[in-house]
């Protein structure tokens, strides 16, 4: 097998050659001697390379890791195709032309040669240590984070000092003295996923977006090419982050810098493995080179406040501040996501405009959306960085309850075949779930209470959601399925045997192959409609369990092919927004009230006459009014109802036919004293459902009018303000006909005038806002504290932080906490870095308050 690869000899020939073929477009040089005395080879290519140092610059930096042979091979497969293709692709003549790359494909020559020729899983570099034993990790021995160790031969010992080893010192004196580098690549191996930088505090950063698009974005080429979606994942929480590496020291700089895990294992199959792993990579790669310029000191600078200008149900309104005299010709892109850490792409590019505010129409109710904006030279194309990403959840509609629900700690962990601490998992640690030699099969276990949701609910939409934490022992390419199902409840949740035997009632949605199985990107599965009905059948017994299950085999030679799932808990936990969660919008059946007419009339030249209803035209074509009126008094508390349908229904007897196209319509009036003269001059409050033509009424004994959402909130208002609701029937007016008048009512026939009301008890209105909000230091962590309104409706409050701008939604931010406590701790923000926290409160539909905004300063 090894063969096939590249030795670090003739990755040098090879770049030498090149040099030979295309002397405009590439040069190398050494920046460094290892200590066994080979050259640390960094190549540069651009289009007229004598320049390339004034243009804005892609670092790739490839086999820090000595057994991490994917840097090289993909590095010398990159540079290949750039060459070879610069003049027949466009992308790359474009890319070339306005940006340099800057590539080592082997940061590690001693420790790769001794991993070719002797110790395939070496991983460090070949320094004798005093111990007598060998190498320092060069990815824990730049300066940033960097730890002291005395323990030389561990794998991660990062040396006696930061940059002690030639190979990080050559680098880094490189990156010092090239300011044109923008971005940053390093490419490892394994598992898959992209590992953006970070500054150790688990806070947002003002790059963050740029990272996080970056990554999507070449995400969505990989796809492209062979359909593997990568993860993109910051990290662990800040006490476990990984320490002196190269990427956070260039970020420190000002880089946006990221490191690239491909593949599943260190040195895999050359032919059918690595090859698929460096034709996926080209594309991904050639779009960073591209974006490199884009990241210039000279580019038009990142929007300012972007936030939400206003929200409801089915919008959402965006505003955001810019210098457009210094900038007039910078035009906006804005893109909208529905998941976390999607590509900004044509596909998602929803607006280009110049203004400083855009509406976003035609949304879903309580649907998360993702918004990102970028502005634009309209002359140059030159893009600028992404404003920081905004969230939000639309508004329920008006008969909606949406939950969040999560599973209890005690009800959420993993039972494996061989282990014997089964109870131990639960609550405490990630979910692991698939098979290794150690564990046998595993599976994920949580059982979710839905005591919060009416055992009655008719569910509109339900989802479940998971947090992929870990993918590194996934170790087999294209092998073995994930998914979720809903089973029949067991005794003992801990108990493997009754987990892997339980009745499966229904698996969810579409299993994920472990080439889509994304690390650090949130996995939902929408449930459909007979699963919602499944699940709606579980709200009478009070609550569900679902089983996440992967392969429960494993290939002859592999060890390992387990994911690890987030739980929020324990030592590998993200914290409570990282918990899995199901999700229900739901309404309820709907209360029906038949009310009978409080007044009836007919309104024409010759005056009132009550207890008929007659409309049409009289003797002298003049139109003549129906009139109903009804009380709504019988309707429940207004705050506290909400109609989800109401119709009239008139029984009318058979008419004779005018010889005229006669329509008559239902009209909603306010009317302040029955006359012929105040109808005339009516303010109409709008028309109810369509007009009916003489053949309606002849043909149909009944006739409805239904009210449409405007009609229906009109009826609220009435219903709010104790105020009797009127209408009127008419003839329309395009018809001229004279003494033809329909009798709608008699109370000697069978003719009925009714309004029908269907109704549901739903508070309208949020509760007040909490009082007293302040920011205190207490055990190293910013402490928050209020006091919660006093409202029989109140179930809670919701607190969010922002470093950016102040929320002005629940999801615009990290979530910190959820309850009835008046007190919470920001555990892993940091108390140094200003930010906006703010505290929403809640009812049970819910209905959020405005939020209480506190500017956190240090």
């Amino acid at each position: 097998m090894k063969h096939q690869y590249r030795s670090y000899d003739q990755t040098v020939a090879f770049l030498e050659e090149m040099v030979k073929k295309y002397p405009h477009l590439i040069r190398i040089q050494s920046i460094g001697k290892t200590w066994e005395g080979r050259d640390i080879i960094l190549a540069t290519i651009s289009l007229d390379v004598e320049y390339a140092d004034l243009k804005p610059a892609l670092l790739y930096t490839g086999t820090i890791h000595a057994r991490e042979w994917i840097g090289n091979e993909l590095a010398v497969a990159f540079v290949d195709y750039i060459l070879s293709n610069h003049q027949s692709d466009p992308r790359v003549a474009s890319a070339l032309a306005k940006n340099s790359l800057y590539i080592v494909p082997v940061l590690n020559p001693d420790g790769f040669e001794y991993s070719r020729t002797h110790y395939s899983f070496w991983r460090k570099n070949r320094r004798k240590n005093p111990d007598g034993s060998f190498g320092v990790d060069l990815n824990r021995n730049f300066s940033v984070g960097w730890t002291k160790s005395t323990n030389p031969s561990s794998n991660v010992y990062g040396g006696p000092s930061p940059f002690s080893e030639p190979e990080t010192r050559a680098i880094k004196e490189f990156v010092d003295t090239h300011p044109n580098i923008t971005i940053a690549l390093d490419y490892h191996s394994q598992g898959n996923v992209f590992f953006p930088a970070h500054k150790f505090n688990h806070e947002a950063e003002i790059e963050g977006t740029d990272l996080n698009v970056l990554c999507a974005n070449m995400n969505f080429e990989i796809e492209k090419v062979t359909g593997r979606r990568y993860g993109i994942h910051r990290g662990k929480p800040p006490a476990k982050l990984i320490s002196g590496s190269g990427r956070e020291y260039y970020y420190s700089k000002g880089i946006l810098a990221a490191v690239v895990e491909v593949g599943t294992r260190n040195i895999p199959d050359f032919l059918q493995n690595m090859s698929e792993s460096i034709h996926e990579n080209i594309p991904a790669l050639l779009y960073a080179l591209g974006e490199a310029h884009n990241y210039a000191q000279n580019t038009p600078p990142r929007v300012e406040n972007f936030t939400i200008k206003e929200y409801a149900s089915d919008c959402v309104e965006l505003m955001w501040e810019y210098d457009k005299e210094a900038y007039p010709n910078v035009y906006f892109e804005i893109y909208r996501n529905e998941k976390h850490k999607e590509a900004c792409k044509e596909p998602s590019l929803i607006a280009t405009t110049s203004d400083l505010s855009f509406k976003d129409t035609d949304r879903r109710s309580g649907k998360l959306y993702f918004y990102y904006i970028r502005p634009v030279d309209r002359l140059t194309k030159q893009k600028g960085p992404y404003a920081p990403q905004l969230k939000i959840m639309t508004d329920l509609e008006r008969d909606e309850f949406f939950r969040n629900i999560f599973p209890a700690p005690k009800q959420i962990g993993y039972v494996a075949e061989k282990s014997t601490k089964n109870k131990e998992h639960f609550g405490k640690n990630s979910l692991f779930v698939g098979v290794n030699k150690t564990l046998g099969i595993s599976y994920g276990v949580m059982r979710i209470s839905l005591d919060s949701i009416p055992p009655n609910a008719i569910i509109k939409e339900a989802r479940i959601s998971l947090y992929p934490l870990n993918r590194v022992n996934v170790k087999i390419e294209k092998y073995g399925e994930w998914g979720i199902s809903l089973i029949e409840d067991v005794e003992d949740l801990a108990d493997f045997e009754q987990i892997h035997n339980a009745k499966v009632i229904q698996t969810l949605g579409q299993t994920i192959p472990s080439q889509k199985l994304t690390q650090g990107i949130w996995k939902t599965w929408e449930l459909n409609e007979y699963e919602r009905k499944l699940l709606q059948e579980r709200l009478k017994r009070g609550d569900v369990l679902f089983r996440l299950q992967g392969p429960t085999k494993l290939p002859l030679g592999a060890d390992s092919q387990m994911m690890m799932f987030d739980i929020g808990y324990g030592p590998f936990g993200g914290g409570i927004h990282y918990r899995p969660h199901l999700d229900i919008k739901y309404t309820l059946p709907p209360a029906e009230l038949e009310l009978e007419p409080l007044r009836l009339a007919t309104i024409g030249p010759d005056g009132v006459q009550m207890d008929t209803l007659l409309c049409g035209y009289d003797k002298e074509g003049n139109v003549v009014y129906g009139y109903m009126e009804f009380d709504l008094e019988a309707l429940p508390d207004p705050d506290h109802t909400v109609i989800t349908e109401a119709y009239l229904k008139i029984q009318s007897p058979g008419i004779k036919k005018s010889g005229e196209d006669i329509r008559y319509l239902v009209e909603f009036v306010d009317l302040e004293e029955l006359s012929y003269e105040q109808v005339q001059k009516r303010k109409s409050l709008g028309y109810i459902d369509y007009e009916v033509s003489e053949e309606d009424l002849q043909s149909q004994s009944v006739n409805y009018f239904l009210f449409d959402r405007a009609s229906k909130e009109e009826l609220e208002e009435f219903h709010t303000n104790k105020r009797p609701v009127g209408f009127i029937i008419r003839p329309t007016l395009a018809s001229e006909a004279k003494n033809h008048l329909i009798d709608w009512y008699d109370k000697k026939s069978p003719n009925v005038v009714k309004l029908v009301i269907k109704y549901i008890k739903r508070r309208k209105f949020p509760v007040a806002p909490v009082q007293n909000l302040q920011a205190s230091i207490e055990k190293g962590m910013v402490k928050l504290t209020w006091q919660n309104p006093k409202d029989p409706d109140f179930r809670g409050a919701y607190v969010v932080r922002n470093r950016f701008h102040p929320p002005k939604n629940p999801q615009d931010g990290v979530k910190l906490y959820a309850g009835k406590d008046e007190y919470t701790y920001d555990n892993f923000g940091s108390p140094k870095i200003a930010k906006y926290y703010a505290v929403f409160t809640y009812d049970d539909v819910p209905n959020y308050s405005e939020p209480v905004i506190l500017h956190y300063e240090p």
